[in-house]
Protein backbone atom coordinates (compact mmCIF):
# COMPACT_ATOMS: atom_id res chain seq x y z
CA UNK A 1 0.00 0.00 0.00
CA UNK A 2 1.27 3.54 -0.96
CA UNK A 3 1.89 5.79 1.76
CA UNK A 4 -0.23 8.98 0.62
CA UNK A 5 -1.04 11.69 2.26
CA UNK A 6 -5.21 12.09 2.36
CA UNK A 7 -4.79 15.31 1.01
CA UNK A 8 -2.71 13.79 -2.21
CA UNK A 9 -5.16 10.79 -2.39
CA UNK A 10 -8.02 13.20 -2.59
CA UNK A 11 -6.58 14.61 -5.43
CA UNK A 12 -5.58 12.00 -7.20
CA UNK A 13 -8.95 9.89 -6.87
CA UNK A 14 -10.97 13.52 -8.05
CA UNK A 15 -8.37 13.68 -11.09
CA UNK A 16 -9.17 9.55 -11.93
CA UNK A 17 -12.70 10.71 -11.98
CA UNK A 18 -12.55 13.73 -14.46
CA UNK A 19 -10.52 11.08 -16.67
CA UNK A 20 -13.83 8.59 -16.42
CA UNK A 21 -15.82 11.46 -17.11
CA UNK A 22 -14.28 11.92 -19.96
CA UNK A 23 -14.70 7.97 -21.01
CA UNK A 24 -18.26 8.05 -19.82
CA UNK A 25 -18.86 11.08 -22.05
CA UNK A 26 -16.93 9.81 -24.92
CA UNK A 27 -19.68 6.77 -24.44
CA UNK A 28 -22.75 8.69 -23.97
CA UNK A 29 -22.61 11.69 -26.22
CA UNK A 30 -23.26 9.36 -29.70
CA UNK A 31 -26.38 8.72 -29.21
CA UNK A 32 -28.25 11.89 -29.00
CA UNK A 33 -25.91 12.99 -31.68
CA UNK A 34 -27.70 9.95 -34.09
CA UNK A 35 -29.94 11.69 -36.51
CA UNK A 36 -27.32 14.55 -37.02
CA UNK A 37 -24.79 11.70 -38.10
CA UNK A 38 -27.20 9.79 -39.97
CA UNK A 39 -27.71 13.11 -41.89
CA UNK A 40 -24.21 12.95 -42.47
CA UNK A 41 -22.75 10.04 -43.42
CA UNK A 42 -26.44 9.04 -45.08
CA UNK A 43 -26.51 6.01 -43.03
CA UNK A 44 -29.30 3.63 -41.68
CA UNK A 45 -29.93 3.07 -38.49
CA UNK A 46 -28.42 -0.37 -38.50
CA UNK A 47 -25.25 1.65 -39.43
CA UNK A 48 -25.46 4.22 -36.74
CA UNK A 49 -26.11 1.61 -34.14
CA UNK A 50 -22.55 -0.54 -35.35
CA UNK A 51 -20.80 2.79 -34.90
CA UNK A 52 -21.83 2.96 -31.30
CA UNK A 53 -21.99 -0.60 -30.45
CA UNK A 54 -18.32 -0.95 -31.76
CA UNK A 55 -17.11 1.43 -28.61
CA UNK A 56 -18.60 -0.89 -26.02
CA UNK A 57 -17.17 -4.23 -27.88
CA UNK A 58 -13.92 -2.91 -28.98
CA UNK A 59 -13.55 -1.58 -25.06
CA UNK A 60 -14.52 -5.60 -23.56
CA UNK A 61 -11.62 -7.26 -26.24
CA UNK A 62 -9.48 -4.30 -25.03
CA UNK A 63 -9.64 -4.79 -21.45
CA UNK A 64 -9.78 -8.55 -21.76
CA UNK A 65 -6.29 -8.06 -23.52
CA UNK A 66 -4.55 -5.35 -21.00
CA UNK A 67 -5.13 -8.55 -18.79
CA UNK A 68 -1.91 -9.89 -20.39
CA UNK A 69 0.35 -6.95 -19.73
CA UNK A 70 -1.14 -4.30 -17.99
CA UNK A 71 0.50 -5.25 -14.80
CA UNK A 72 3.86 -5.07 -16.89
CA UNK A 73 4.39 -1.68 -16.15
CA UNK A 74 4.06 1.57 -13.82
CA UNK A 75 0.51 2.29 -13.21
CA UNK A 76 1.00 6.34 -14.11
CA UNK A 77 2.99 5.71 -17.52
CA UNK A 78 0.05 3.19 -18.72
CA UNK A 79 -2.46 5.82 -17.91
CA UNK A 80 -0.94 8.53 -19.80
CA UNK A 81 0.00 6.54 -23.01
CA UNK A 82 -3.34 5.39 -23.32
CA UNK A 83 -4.80 9.01 -22.32
CA UNK A 84 -2.91 10.14 -25.50
CA UNK A 85 -4.08 7.92 -27.22
CA UNK A 86 -7.55 8.60 -26.16
CA UNK A 87 -7.04 11.99 -26.99
CA UNK A 88 -6.21 11.46 -30.62
CA UNK A 89 -9.17 9.03 -31.09
CA UNK A 90 -11.36 11.76 -30.46
CA UNK A 91 -9.40 13.92 -32.35
CA UNK A 92 -9.77 11.40 -35.64
CA UNK A 93 -13.64 11.19 -35.23
CA UNK A 94 -14.31 14.89 -35.24
CA UNK A 95 -11.69 15.10 -38.33
CA UNK A 96 -13.50 12.47 -39.88
CA UNK A 97 -15.51 12.57 -43.62
CA UNK A 98 -16.36 8.79 -43.85
CA UNK A 99 -18.00 6.35 -42.24
CA UNK A 100 -15.91 3.38 -42.39
CA UNK A 101 -13.35 5.75 -40.66
CA UNK A 102 -15.93 6.99 -37.86
CA UNK A 103 -16.48 3.29 -37.51
CA UNK A 104 -12.96 2.97 -37.04
CA UNK A 105 -12.83 6.13 -35.01
CA UNK A 106 -15.23 4.61 -32.42
CA UNK A 107 -13.02 1.17 -32.00
CA UNK A 108 -10.20 2.47 -31.59
CA UNK A 109 -12.06 4.98 -28.53
CA UNK A 110 -13.24 2.03 -27.01
CA UNK A 111 -9.82 -0.09 -27.25
CA UNK A 112 -8.41 2.89 -25.39
CA UNK A 113 -11.25 3.52 -23.06
CA UNK A 114 -11.07 -0.27 -21.93
CA UNK A 115 -7.50 -0.14 -21.37
CA UNK A 116 -8.49 3.32 -19.38
CA UNK A 117 -10.95 2.23 -17.31
CA UNK A 118 -9.13 -1.07 -15.89
CA UNK A 119 -6.12 1.23 -15.22
CA UNK A 120 -8.37 4.00 -12.94
CA UNK A 121 -10.00 1.62 -10.94
CA UNK A 122 -6.38 -0.52 -10.12
CA UNK A 123 -4.74 2.78 -9.18
CA UNK A 124 -7.57 3.07 -6.88
CA UNK A 125 -6.97 -0.39 -5.40
CA UNK A 126 -3.19 0.37 -5.30
CA UNK A 127 -3.22 3.75 -3.40
CA UNK A 128 -6.75 3.59 -1.17
CA UNK A 129 -6.75 1.27 2.04
CA UNK A 130 -10.01 -0.79 1.84
CA UNK A 131 -11.32 1.04 4.55
CA UNK A 132 -11.86 4.05 2.68
CA UNK A 133 -12.03 2.38 -0.85
CA UNK A 134 -16.23 2.32 -1.04
CA UNK A 135 -16.02 6.30 -0.33
CA UNK A 136 -13.33 6.90 -2.71
CA UNK A 137 -15.40 4.22 -5.47
CA UNK A 138 -18.01 6.48 -5.00
CA UNK A 139 -16.06 9.82 -6.21
CA UNK A 140 -15.11 7.88 -9.30
CA UNK A 141 -18.91 7.01 -10.06
CA UNK A 142 -19.32 10.58 -9.94
CA UNK A 143 -18.29 10.88 -13.61
CA UNK A 144 -21.23 9.00 -14.41
CA UNK A 145 -23.38 11.59 -12.93
CA UNK A 146 -20.76 14.88 -14.30
CA UNK A 147 -21.32 13.23 -17.76
CA UNK A 148 -25.17 13.05 -17.08
CA UNK A 149 -25.59 16.36 -15.88
CA UNK A 150 -23.05 18.43 -17.79
CA UNK A 151 -20.47 16.22 -20.36
CA UNK A 152 -23.95 15.35 -22.15
CA UNK A 153 -26.08 18.40 -22.61
CA UNK A 154 -22.84 20.44 -23.18
CA UNK A 155 -22.34 18.29 -26.17
CA UNK A 156 -25.59 17.81 -27.88
CA UNK A 157 -25.50 21.88 -27.69
CA UNK A 158 -22.28 21.88 -29.63
CA UNK A 159 -23.60 19.21 -31.69
CA UNK A 160 -26.67 21.56 -32.75
CA UNK A 161 -25.05 24.79 -33.11
CA UNK A 162 -21.62 23.71 -34.53
CA UNK A 163 -22.05 19.86 -36.19
CA UNK A 164 -21.65 16.77 -34.81
CA UNK A 165 -18.46 16.99 -34.49
CA UNK A 166 -18.24 19.63 -31.89
CA UNK A 167 -18.24 17.36 -29.27
CA UNK A 168 -15.80 14.85 -30.23
CA UNK A 169 -13.39 18.89 -31.22
CA UNK A 170 -14.39 19.20 -27.02
CA UNK A 171 -13.39 15.95 -26.10
CA UNK A 172 -9.82 16.34 -27.10
CA UNK A 173 -9.57 19.45 -25.70
CA UNK A 174 -10.51 18.00 -22.24
CA UNK A 175 -8.60 14.97 -22.47
CA UNK A 176 -5.57 16.77 -23.36
CA UNK A 177 -5.95 19.33 -20.25
CA UNK A 178 -6.69 16.64 -17.71
CA UNK A 179 -3.90 14.25 -19.36
CA UNK A 180 -1.66 17.42 -18.48
CA UNK A 181 -2.99 17.76 -14.86
CA UNK A 182 -2.50 13.74 -14.45
CA UNK A 183 1.34 14.26 -15.83
CA UNK A 184 1.52 16.20 -12.17
CA UNK A 185 -0.50 14.64 -10.17
CA UNK A 186 -0.15 10.85 -10.62
CA UNK A 187 2.44 10.20 -8.75
CA UNK A 188 4.49 6.55 -10.19
CA UNK A 189 2.98 3.46 -8.80
CA UNK A 190 5.48 0.27 -9.33
CA UNK A 191 5.33 -1.74 -6.31
CA UNK A 192 3.11 -3.86 -7.88
CA UNK A 193 5.89 -4.55 -10.08
CA UNK A 194 8.49 -5.99 -6.90
CA UNK A 195 7.62 -9.71 -7.49
CA UNK A 196 7.92 -9.46 -11.40
CA UNK A 197 5.88 -9.80 -14.51
CA UNK A 198 5.50 -13.18 -15.57
CA UNK A 199 7.66 -14.20 -18.86
CA UNK A 200 5.77 -13.23 -22.06
CA UNK A 201 5.72 -16.54 -23.22
CA UNK A 202 3.60 -17.52 -19.95
CA UNK A 203 0.61 -14.45 -21.10
CA UNK A 204 -2.09 -16.63 -22.22
CA UNK A 205 -1.46 -19.01 -20.10
CA UNK A 206 -1.86 -16.62 -17.23
CA UNK A 207 -4.65 -14.86 -18.44
CA UNK A 208 -6.12 -18.54 -18.50
CA UNK A 209 -5.26 -19.11 -15.19
CA UNK A 210 -7.03 -15.68 -14.47
CA UNK A 211 -10.07 -15.85 -16.16
CA UNK A 212 -10.47 -19.83 -14.91
CA UNK A 213 -9.87 -19.17 -11.15
CA UNK A 214 -12.47 -20.17 -9.12
CA UNK A 215 -12.59 -16.53 -6.82
CA UNK A 216 -12.20 -14.71 -10.00
CA UNK A 217 -14.99 -16.55 -11.77
CA UNK A 218 -17.63 -15.77 -8.87
CA UNK A 219 -16.98 -12.11 -9.67
CA UNK A 220 -16.55 -12.02 -12.82
CA UNK A 221 -20.34 -13.95 -12.99
CA UNK A 222 -21.85 -10.90 -10.50
CA UNK A 223 -20.42 -8.49 -12.73
CA UNK A 224 -22.61 -10.17 -16.03
CA UNK A 225 -25.30 -10.34 -13.45
CA UNK A 226 -25.15 -6.58 -12.98
CA UNK A 227 -24.61 -5.29 -16.45
CA UNK A 228 -27.17 -7.52 -18.50
CA UNK A 229 -30.20 -6.54 -15.76
CA UNK A 230 -28.90 -2.59 -15.93
CA UNK A 231 -28.76 -2.52 -19.56
CA UNK A 232 -31.92 -4.46 -20.38
CA UNK A 233 -33.65 -1.26 -19.02
CA UNK A 234 -31.81 1.58 -19.12
CA UNK A 235 -30.94 2.11 -23.20
CA UNK A 236 -34.67 2.20 -23.92
CA UNK A 237 -36.17 4.72 -20.97
CA UNK A 238 -36.25 7.24 -23.26
CA UNK A 239 -37.68 6.01 -26.28
CA UNK A 240 -40.34 4.46 -24.01
CA UNK A 241 -40.93 7.62 -22.26
CA UNK A 242 -41.24 9.30 -26.15
CA UNK A 243 -43.05 6.94 -27.42
CA UNK A 244 -45.34 5.85 -24.94
CA UNK A 245 -46.18 8.77 -22.57
CA UNK A 246 -45.38 11.44 -25.06
CA UNK A 247 -42.55 13.23 -23.86
CA UNK A 248 -40.64 15.38 -26.18
CA UNK A 249 -37.38 14.45 -27.02
CA UNK A 250 -36.34 18.01 -25.71
CA UNK A 251 -37.58 17.19 -22.48
CA UNK A 252 -35.80 13.60 -22.16
CA UNK A 253 -32.45 16.31 -21.57
CA UNK A 254 -34.16 17.39 -18.12
CA UNK A 255 -34.73 13.90 -16.71
CA UNK A 256 -31.37 13.10 -17.12
CA UNK A 257 -29.56 16.09 -15.61
CA UNK A 258 -32.09 15.97 -13.07
CA UNK A 259 -30.73 12.37 -12.18
CA UNK A 260 -27.56 13.36 -12.93
CA UNK A 261 -27.53 16.03 -10.09
CA UNK A 262 -28.95 13.75 -7.46
CA UNK A 263 -26.25 11.09 -7.66
CA UNK A 264 -23.67 13.75 -8.01
CA UNK A 265 -24.44 13.71 -4.14
CA UNK A 266 -25.70 9.87 -3.47
CA UNK A 267 -22.67 8.16 -5.15
CA UNK A 268 -19.78 9.20 -2.15
CA UNK A 269 -22.55 9.47 0.49
CA UNK A 270 -23.32 5.00 -0.47
CA UNK A 271 -19.65 4.77 -0.48
CA UNK A 272 -19.20 5.94 2.95
CA UNK A 273 -21.80 4.04 3.99
CA UNK A 274 -20.78 1.08 2.39
CA UNK A 275 -17.37 1.57 4.09
CA UNK A 276 -19.32 1.85 7.71
CA UNK A 277 -21.84 -0.95 7.34
CA UNK A 278 -20.34 -3.70 4.81
CA UNK A 279 -20.21 -3.32 1.03
CA UNK A 280 -22.07 -6.22 1.07
CA UNK A 281 -24.47 -5.16 3.37
CA UNK A 282 -25.01 -2.13 1.41
CA UNK A 283 -25.03 -4.03 -2.21
CA UNK A 284 -28.00 -5.99 -1.13
CA UNK A 285 -29.73 -2.97 0.21
CA UNK A 286 -29.95 -0.93 -2.77
CA UNK A 287 -30.24 -3.55 -4.98
CA UNK A 288 -33.38 -4.82 -3.35
CA UNK A 289 -34.82 -1.55 -3.93
CA UNK A 290 -33.66 -1.23 -7.31
CA UNK A 291 -36.18 -4.00 -7.90
CA UNK A 292 -38.69 -2.42 -7.23
CA UNK A 293 -37.66 0.82 -9.20
CA UNK A 294 -36.86 -1.09 -12.03
CA UNK A 295 -40.80 -2.67 -12.12
CA UNK A 296 -41.74 0.85 -11.66
CA UNK A 297 -39.98 2.32 -14.37
CA UNK A 298 -40.91 -0.34 -16.45
CA UNK A 299 -44.81 -0.54 -15.78
CA UNK A 300 -44.91 3.35 -15.73
CA UNK A 301 -48.48 5.41 -15.69
CA UNK A 302 -49.07 8.58 -17.67
CA UNK A 303 -48.07 10.64 -14.85
CA UNK A 304 -47.37 14.85 -15.08
CA UNK A 305 -43.61 15.47 -16.42
CA UNK A 306 -43.48 17.44 -12.63
CA UNK A 307 -43.63 14.16 -10.87
CA UNK A 308 -41.60 12.42 -13.85
CA UNK A 309 -38.63 14.61 -13.37
CA UNK A 310 -38.14 13.79 -9.24
CA UNK A 311 -39.15 9.94 -9.51
CA UNK A 312 -36.18 9.63 -12.52
CA UNK A 313 -33.66 10.65 -9.88
CA UNK A 314 -34.93 8.37 -7.37
CA UNK A 315 -34.70 5.87 -9.39
CA UNK A 316 -31.07 6.66 -10.95
CA UNK A 317 -29.85 7.50 -7.31
CA UNK A 318 -31.06 3.71 -6.74
CA UNK A 319 -29.91 2.35 -9.63
CA UNK A 320 -26.32 3.55 -8.92
CA UNK A 321 -26.46 2.98 -5.04
CA UNK A 322 -26.10 -0.54 -6.05
CA UNK A 323 -23.05 0.15 -8.64
CA UNK A 324 -20.64 2.00 -5.59
CA UNK A 325 -20.38 -1.04 -3.29
CA UNK A 326 -19.82 -4.07 -6.43
CA UNK A 327 -17.27 -1.88 -7.30
CA UNK A 328 -15.69 -1.49 -3.78
CA UNK A 329 -16.28 -5.85 -3.35
CA UNK A 330 -14.62 -6.54 -6.87
CA UNK A 331 -11.46 -4.61 -6.36
CA UNK A 332 -10.55 -6.85 -2.91
CA UNK A 333 -10.82 -10.29 -4.92
CA UNK A 334 -7.41 -10.53 -6.66
CA UNK A 335 -4.33 -10.44 -5.23
CA UNK A 336 -2.42 -7.00 -5.56
CA UNK A 337 0.22 -8.56 -8.12
CA UNK A 338 -2.92 -9.34 -10.11
CA UNK A 339 -5.62 -6.64 -9.44
CA UNK A 340 -4.59 -4.72 -12.63
CA UNK A 341 -5.07 -8.01 -14.82
CA UNK A 342 -8.26 -8.94 -12.55
CA UNK A 343 -10.14 -5.49 -13.77
CA UNK A 344 -8.82 -5.30 -17.23
CA UNK A 345 -10.67 -8.83 -17.46
CA UNK A 346 -13.58 -7.68 -15.51
CA UNK A 347 -13.98 -4.53 -17.49
CA UNK A 348 -14.39 -6.81 -20.40
CA UNK A 349 -16.73 -8.90 -19.11
CA UNK A 350 -18.61 -5.70 -18.36
CA UNK A 351 -19.22 -4.41 -21.82
CA UNK A 352 -20.15 -8.07 -22.57
CA UNK A 353 -23.31 -7.42 -20.06
CA UNK A 354 -23.46 -4.21 -21.15
CA UNK A 355 -23.83 -5.31 -25.32
CA UNK A 356 -25.30 -8.23 -24.38
CA UNK A 357 -27.91 -6.73 -22.23
CA UNK A 358 -28.94 -3.95 -24.66
CA UNK A 359 -29.19 -6.56 -27.68
CA UNK A 360 -31.97 -8.60 -25.05
CA UNK A 361 -33.51 -5.92 -24.43
CA UNK A 362 -34.27 -4.98 -28.18
CA UNK A 363 -35.17 -8.24 -29.15
CA UNK A 364 -38.26 -8.32 -26.30
CA UNK A 365 -38.98 -5.12 -27.62
CA UNK A 366 -41.37 -4.31 -30.67
CA UNK A 367 -43.57 -1.22 -32.24
CA UNK A 368 -46.81 -1.56 -33.01
CA UNK A 369 -48.67 0.53 -35.75
CA UNK A 370 -49.41 4.23 -33.39
CA UNK A 371 -45.31 3.90 -32.80
CA UNK A 372 -45.76 2.67 -29.19
CA UNK A 373 -43.12 0.03 -27.78
CA UNK A 374 -43.84 -2.66 -27.10
CA UNK A 375 -42.99 -5.29 -24.28
CA UNK A 376 -41.34 -2.67 -22.05
CA UNK A 377 -43.24 -4.48 -19.01
CA UNK A 378 -42.01 -8.16 -20.02
CA UNK A 379 -38.64 -6.68 -20.00
CA UNK A 380 -38.53 -5.25 -16.71
CA UNK A 381 -39.46 -8.83 -14.67
CA UNK A 382 -36.85 -10.54 -16.65
CA UNK A 383 -34.30 -7.55 -15.06
CA UNK A 384 -35.45 -7.95 -12.17
CA UNK A 385 -35.00 -12.13 -12.24
CA UNK A 386 -31.41 -11.50 -12.98
CA UNK A 387 -31.03 -8.62 -10.40
CA UNK A 388 -32.54 -11.05 -7.44
CA UNK A 389 -30.27 -14.06 -8.95
CA UNK A 390 -26.98 -11.80 -8.66
CA UNK A 391 -28.64 -10.43 -4.57
CA UNK A 392 -27.98 -14.18 -3.69
CA UNK A 393 -24.91 -14.12 -5.47
CA UNK A 394 -23.00 -11.88 -4.17
CA UNK A 395 -22.85 -13.77 -1.00
CA UNK A 396 -20.76 -16.26 -3.07
CA UNK A 397 -17.84 -13.74 -4.09
CA UNK A 398 -15.11 -14.02 -1.59
CA UNK A 399 -12.04 -11.37 -1.33
CA UNK A 400 -8.29 -12.42 -1.27
CA UNK A 401 -6.95 -13.61 1.97
CA UNK A 402 -4.87 -10.32 2.06
CA UNK A 403 -7.88 -8.10 1.09
CA UNK A 404 -9.40 -9.61 4.23
CA UNK A 405 -7.37 -8.10 6.81
CA UNK A 406 -7.13 -4.39 8.17
CA UNK A 407 -4.69 -2.53 6.41
CA UNK A 408 -1.83 -0.38 8.25
CA UNK A 409 -1.98 2.93 7.31
CA UNK A 410 0.85 5.45 8.12
CA UNK A 411 0.60 8.15 10.18
CA UNK A 412 0.59 10.82 8.01
CA UNK A 413 -1.99 9.67 6.10
CA UNK A 414 -5.04 9.78 8.52
CA UNK A 415 -5.88 13.44 9.80
CA UNK A 416 -6.81 13.73 13.57
CA UNK A 417 -9.86 11.59 14.38
CA UNK A 418 -10.62 10.60 11.37
CA UNK A 419 -8.90 7.18 11.01
CA UNK A 420 -11.21 4.57 9.82
CA UNK A 421 -11.90 1.20 10.40
CA UNK A 422 -12.46 -1.94 8.36
CA UNK A 423 -16.02 -2.46 7.53
CA UNK A 424 -17.37 -5.99 8.25
CA UNK A 425 -17.63 -7.68 4.76
CA UNK A 426 -20.71 -9.70 5.87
Amino acid sequence: MYALSLTRERRLIWLLALVQFTIIMDFMVMMPLGPQIMSAFHITPAAFAAAVSAYSWCSGLSGLFAATYIDRFDRRRLLLVAYVLFALSNLICALTTSYTLLLASRAFAGITGGVLGAGVMAIVADVVPVARRGAATGVIMTSFSLAAIAGVPAGVLLGAHFGWAAPFWLLAALSASIGCAAALIVPSLREHLRAGPPALADALPSLGRLLTRARHLKAFVLTFLMMLAHMLVIPFISPVLVANHGVAPGRISWLYMAGGAATFFTSRAVGRLSDRLGHRRVFRIFGALALLAVLAMTHLPDIPFAVMVPFFALFMVISSGRMVPIQAILTTVPEPAERGAFLSANGAVQALGTGFGAWVGGLLLSTDGAGHVLGYGTTGWVSVSIAALALVWVGRVTSAPAAREPLRVAADDIAPGAGPKLASEG
